[in-house]
């Protein structure tokens, strides 16, 4: 093949494709900034997630007789989810809140997450076979793996549900620099 004859059949393809992955990435980390209240943010990403589909859009509108065009856009759309959940699961923004249901008072595990400087609050309740305690802890999305392995270091019989949370109000958390430094502080304008 020569070069004339290689653009439409490989090259466009392969473009519509990374179009599509960046296009869709874009689109799922929209969704996450907006879900978490990034005012800002999310309609900068709009702007150019919009204009790299139009892009894709109308190379595969313009050869609708090429189905190697219409593949690529499909695929870069599945690629495109998939690189934009791990993205999201990367960058990890946003605050949980951590259950921990045990039938001991975790008098250790609270030490330590005290010590971590997380901020630990416990309660005694009824669960279905007995007395239990329940510990709350409002972590960052970022520490999950961190706290996870402390309640599996301390109390390995442990239940633990994590649910995310929108807004927190005042807490005790472990300092820590944001991995988006000011561009954070961008979020609802503040």
């Amino acid at each position: 093949m020569t070069g004339p004859e290689i653009f439409p059949i490989i090259i466009v393809p392969v473009l519509i494709c990374l179009a599509r992955i960046v296009d869709v990435s874009i689109g799922t980390i929209k969704i996450i900034f907006i879900a978490k209240g990034y005012r800002f943010i999310a309609p900068i990403l709009a702007f150019f997630e919009i204009i790299i589909w139009l892009a894709a859009i109308s190379q595969v509108m313009k050869n609708l007789d090429n189905m190697a065009n219409v593949i690529a856009y499909a695929l870069g759309f599945a690629l495109g989810n998939y690189v934009g959940m791990v993205i999201e699961g990367k960058i990890a923004l946003g605050m949980v809140v951590v259950r921990i249901i045990t039938r001991t008072v975790g008098q250790d595990l609270m030490d330590h997450m005290i010590k971590e400087n997380y901020g630990v609050t416990v309660m005694n309740a009824e669960g279905s076979t007995g007395p239990v305690h329940v510990i709350f802890t409002v972590i960052k999305r970022l520490d999950i793996g961190k706290v996870v392995s402390i309640i599996k270091e301390h109390n390995p019989n442990a239940f633990y549900s994590i649910e995310d949370i929108r807004y927190v109000s005042e807490g005790v958390f472990p300092q820590s620099r944001s991995r988006f430094g000011s561009f954070v502080r961008l979020k609802k304008g503040k």
